[in-house]
Order: structure tokens, then C-alpha cells, then sequence
């Protein structure tokens, strides 16, 4: 009889410091992250250098944890998973070394996975994934709608041209002096107003399913930079509606029109702007008829940066014989179609 399998993966992509072990490819026997938001929200986002540190500072304490927690030893770990990228080089390196000096010591295959991937996965957690599928994943960083057509293959037919959704927010946020990270705060006050300002919804091209939100950015700083210039007073929970109800538009009908367009069984939702009240809601709204298509969201603690959805993307990438060397690097510019073969 096959003893289970357990995959340790490690996720250092941007100011997480994040280790878990996955058992059976979808069961968290340990799932460990250490924050840095408090050290970066001085500076009103992401310090390289101070992120790097930290996670140098991290790293070995975490592993440790994750063990203690699963009640393992590295003898009886599968294989080690790792975030290649994309993200930050400096940040990425701490988490490729760690898990490069793991594997060497205690031989074990290395696992590189795609950070998006691992979001993707997160889902995998909470439900088996159902091809085809088309993935929506919102993120600081990333806007993409995926195609899947079966397990560690990925289409990217729509990504974001500038700022991603979650750049958006916080650059909104700090226009209403509200603190990084931006997205929880406009997503709380949005709750508070009425969408009442005409703000501008990006749809691109027809048939376009890419993403853009710099316009709709400068359209929240101008409206308010004119209403300051003019001594006029903007409600900023009308403003936070406003620009909340443009975004999450957009998203919503490119997702629907690529579910329609893909004949999909699932609609995945991943990323850190998928713990958005607001996307959540309309989302649910959106596909509460549609008896063909099942639409996931995974729990809070699974949509931002953890190593659980990297650990079960490896597990996925494990079996299908996927296996980097340690001579594998950082790669800030990782494509996630890279996998496909």
C-alpha cells in the first residue's frame, strides 16, 4: 500500500515569508506565514532590500515550524516545492536557496513552481478542480484570466496592459491618505457609499479580455485634485464605491464573457484582491443561476501570498515529472506557461 505523500513548499515572492507541508496533493498538514506588513507600511509599499532581509532573518525558523506542526521529519517529505517566480529577485533567492539546500542535504527531488500557478491551486484546497476551467486572478501584481484544459497546463487569453487591480487600489488608497495595504481599506469604506461618481470602465478592444486600470487610477487623482481645486468636499466612501464598482465591472463581464466564450465547468477565483468583499459578492452574484459553471473562491487566509498553494501546485508539477536542478535560479519574469511542454 503507497504510504501518503508530503510536499514542503516554500513561498518568498514579495514580503511573505511563507513554508507549508501538503499531504495527498490536497490536505494542509502545515501552513506557516510570517508577515511583513508592518514593517512595510511606513514607506506605503514593498522595500526590496527590507523584504530580502527579513525573509533571510525568517526562513529557518519557518521550515522548523511547518515540521513541528505537520509532526514530521525531512525524511519523509516527498519532495521540496519552491516559488522560481515571478516576484522579487532578491526576495525569490531566499526562498530558491533555502529550498536548493534542502533538497541537496537531505536528497530530495526540487520542485519549481509558478506563483501564479500556486494561486490558482489554492483552490485545490478547498475543492478538485474540474476541466476545463477558467481562472480569474487578481492580485498587487497580476490581473490574468487562464484557461485550463487539464492539470499544470496553462492559457493565459487576458492579463493586465499597466497597473494590476491591486496596484490600483493601493495607489487609490493613498490618494485618500489611507494606509498600505490599500485594498482592505477601499474595500471597507466602498461597504460604507454609494457608487454615484461617473468614473470610466476600460473594455479595450472588442473581445479583448486583457485589463486596464491606470486610466481609472488617474480618473480617482483627478477627481480628486479638481474638487480640491475647486473647495468642493467628495465623500470618500462615494469615491472608494465609485472606483470599487468600476473595477470590479470589468472583471466580472471578461469573466463571464470568457466562461461563455471556454464552455467551462469552473470558475477558480485567485489572488490576494479575491479576499475583496465587494468581487466576492458580485462574483456569487453573477454566477448564482448558472446551474453549468461551479464558482470557487477560497477562504480569506488562502488568498494571499501563502506556501500551501505552492506546496499543492507542487504536488500537481511532482507528478508530472517536473524537476529543476540546483542550478535553478530566481526568475522575476517567469511566464506561467512555461510548464506546458
Amino acid at each position: 500500500m503507497k504510504n501518503d505523500q508530503f510536499i514542503l513548499g516554500i513561498e518568498t515572492s514579495c514580503d511573505e515569508t511563507a513554508v507549508a507541508i501538503i499531504k495527498n496533493g490536497r490536505e494542509i498538514a502545515a501552513n506557516v506565514v510570517a508577515s511583513q506588513i508592518e514593517s512595510h507600511k511606513r514607506f506605503g509599499g514593498v522595500v526590496p532590500e527590507i523584504a530580502s532581509r527579513h525573509h533571510v532573518e525568517q526562513i529557518t525558523i519557518v521550515i522548523e515550524e511547518a515540521l513541528s506542526q505537520a509532526k514530521l521529519t525531512f525524511a519523509e517529505l516527498d519532495a521540496i516545492a519552491v516559488t522560481e517566480g515571478p516576484g522579487l529577485v532578491g526576495a525569490l533567492l531566499i526562498g530558491v536557496n533555502a529550498a536548493k539546500a534542502l533538497a541537496f542535504a537531505h536528497n530530495k527531488p526540487l520542485v519549481p513552481v509558478h506563483h501564479i500557478a500556486g494561486h490558482i491551486y489554492a483552490n485545490r484546497l478547498i475543492t478538485e478542480l474540474q476541466f476545463p476551467l477558467i481562472a480569474l486572478v487578481v492580485s498587487g501584481g497580476h490581473t490574468e484570466l487562464v484557461y485550463m484544459k487539464e492539470h499544470g497546463h496553462f492559457e493565459v487569453i487576458g492579463e493586465t496592459r499597466d497597473d494590476a487591480a491591486g496596484e490600483a487600489y493601493d495607489k487609490v488608497a493613498r490618494t485618500l491618505n489611507m494606509p498600505y495595504p490599500g485594498g482592505p481599506h477601499i474595500d471597507r469604506l466602498a461597504q460604507e457609499g454609494s457608487p454615484t461618481i461617473d468614473l470610466p470602465r476600460a473594455w479595450l478592444e472588442e473581445g479583448s479580455y486583457d485589463f486596464s486600470f491606470s486610466g481609472l487610477k488617474s480618473a480617482v487623482i483627478n477627481t480628486v485634485h479638481n474638487a480640491e481645486q475647486r473647495g468642493e468636499v467628495i465623500a470618500p466612501e462615494d469615491l472608494a464605491a465609485s472606483f470599487q464598482a468600476s473595477v470590479i465591472e470589468v472583471l466580472v463581464k471578461k469573466t463571464e464573457r470568457a466562461v461563455a466564450e471556454y464552455g467551462v465547468n469552473q470558475v477558480l477565483v485567485a489572488g490576494g484582491v479575491a479576499a475583496n468583499k465587494g468581487l466576492r459578492a458580485a462574483l456569487e452574484k453573477a454566477f448564482a443561476d448558472n446551474d453549468k459553471v461551479e464558482l470557487v473562491i477560497p477562504p480569506l487566509s488562502l488568498c494571499t501570498d501563502n506556501a500551501a498553494m505552492i506546496a499543492t501546485a507542487g504536488s500537481v508539477m511532482f507528478e508530472k515529472g517536473i524537476r529543476a536542478g540546483l542550478s535553478l535560479n530566481a526568475n522575476p519574469g517567469l511566464d506561467i506557461e512555461i510548464y506546458n511542454g
